[in-house]
């Protein structure tokens, strides 16, 4: 996988505009609300290795929030099944759902080993509150 160049820590991330978990479009500006954001793309709610790394972020949500600290995860799932999954884990932060795959190759972010879901790639990225990026993480 290969992560565009102008993804890089120092350079602004895009401000994406995706629908939630429960269907209202919103931008990460308008979720990081002048706060530091951990910005976590993931493959989908069907994945093992997924599920056991949300399992931590779950246990980390209490000392993120008093940290003033945001959480966004991006996947292709709708918005449907982002809320459930999001539900089932007792996760407070906003999901964002990018179902039409309109971000995964503008971002360099498509797995391009599974073609049977075709998701993103697991990657999350450290984002100071104006979207710039501090560090990138490569989930492989």
């Amino acid at each position: 996988m290969e992560v565009n160049d102008d993804l890089a820590p120092g350079c602004v991330f895009p401000d994406l505009r995706l629908p939630d978990h429960v269907g209202n479009e919103r931008s990460l500006t308008d979720v990081v609300g002048g706060d530091p954001m951990l910005l976590q793309f993931y493959r989908g709610w069907w994945c093992p290795k997924e599920q056991a790394f949300f399992r931590k972020l779950v246990a980390l949500q209490d000392e993120a929030e008093v940290a003033y600290t945001r959480f966004v995860s991006v996947s292709i799932d709708s918005p449907e099944v982002t809320s459930a999954f999001r539900a089932g884990l007792g996760a407070r932060w906003t999901f964002l759902s990018d179902s039409d795959r309109g971000w995964t190759d503008r971002l360099g972010l498509r797995e391009t080993t599974d073609t049977t879901h075709d998701p993103y790639a697991p990657t999350v990225f450290v984002l100071d509150p104006d979207l710039v990026i501090h560090a990138v993480y490569n989930g492989y």
